[in-house]
């Protein structure tokens, strides 16, 4: 099971999670989610633990706790199973071009900004 954590410090490494989880179950890996341009942690991360009931046991022992100071979000996570973290998020361009020129084609009224 994939499991969120957020409201990490940007100091915390993977080795802490690892080990916090580890109370819990065997912990499958650990990913920290880092700004691509810095490399700094945006504060959350994901835990991944292949049994259901330690993970599941895991999250109620550890949501709204306290880390390193911190009160720490712990959930299932609700990305898709095999998600790329990576992908853009919804909206946006739709097929066919950029917002201006798809309104155009449809008819609409485009006046900038948002419509």
């Amino acid at each position: 099971m994939d499991i969120y954590v957020g409201n990490l410090s940007y100091k915390t490494t993977e080795e802490e999670i690892k080990e916090l989880f580890e109370h819990h179950g065997e912990v499958s890996s650990i990913r920290i989610i880092k700004d691509k341009e810095s490399e700094t942690s945006k504060g959350f991360g994901f835990v991944e633990m292949s049994n259901e009931t330690e993970a599941d046991n895991a999250i109620a022992a550890l949501t709204e706790s306290e880390f390193q100071k911190r009160k720490i979000v712990v959930r299932k996570s609700n990305k898709p199973a095999g998600g790329n973290d990576n992908r853009p998020s919804r909206g946006g361009n739709r097929r066919g071009g950029n917002d201006r020129d798809s309104n155009k084609r449809s008819g609409g009224n485009y006046r900038g900004g948002n419509y």
